[in-house]
């Protein structure tokens, strides 16, 4: 399987950088080909420009300075997100990625009365992140990062698009057979793919 795997968080000595490691070497050793794409590491600019907000709308012309992560997006079948859920939801790189690459003509068009899908080649989409929040907490707030992606994003993909959440409360309290237990549930999850 083609997967596209999106990381995001600014330190390379982290815990989201260990499950980043970890979902990467899991389904390149089950035989998938994964295209890393860390953005912080790339130095990625989540920031759309004026003119680049001006062609927002023009299919085409909208695909200037991110031609890679387009063909990217079209080539993979399933979509991996690692990041650390902050003010309960993505971090402004993650959301600026969105903001900048999935655009009409690239990832949507707009149809009369909504959009219609133009990711119909991603089947599968997976979240890894982790919570400072408690899990009680993400239930009251109604969950915003997980609408986002499962209500939002989800539809822009195929019609049958599955979603996997794998989460980890309580972040900055676990001890650290805990990290290495989330890590045991990572592993098996994405060896499974």
């Amino acid at each position: 399987m083609h997967i596209l795997l999106i990381a995001c968080h600014p330190r390379d000595d982290s815990y989201n950088a260990v499950l980043r490691r970890t979902v990467q070497a899991t389904l390149e050793a089950k035989g998938h080909e994964v295209r890393l794409r860390d953005l912080y590491a790339e130095d990625f600019r989540p920031v759309l420009s004026a003119a680049e907000h001006a062609v927002t709308n023009a299919p085409g012309a909208n695909r200037a300075g991110i031609e890679r992560e387009v063909e990217d997006l079209h080539w993979a079948e399933a979509l991996v997100l690692v990041y650390p859920t902050w003010w309960y939801g993505m971090p402004a790189m993650l959301k600026g990625w969105f903001d900048r690459v999935w655009l009409p003509g690239i990832a949507f068009r707009i149809g009369p009365g909504a959009i219609e899908p133009l990711l119909t080649n991603i089947r599968r989409i997976a979240v890894v992140t982790t919570y400072g929040s408690p899990l009680w907490l993400l239930w009251y707030l109604g969950w915003p990062d997980r609408k986002v992606v499962g209500r939002g994003l989800r539809r822009l993909c195929a019609r049958d698009c599955r979603l996997d959440w794998h989460y980890l409360t309580h972040m900055d309290r676990r001890e650290r057979w805990e990290l290495e237990r989330f890590l045991t549930r990572i592993r098996a999850a994405f060896a499974a793919w």
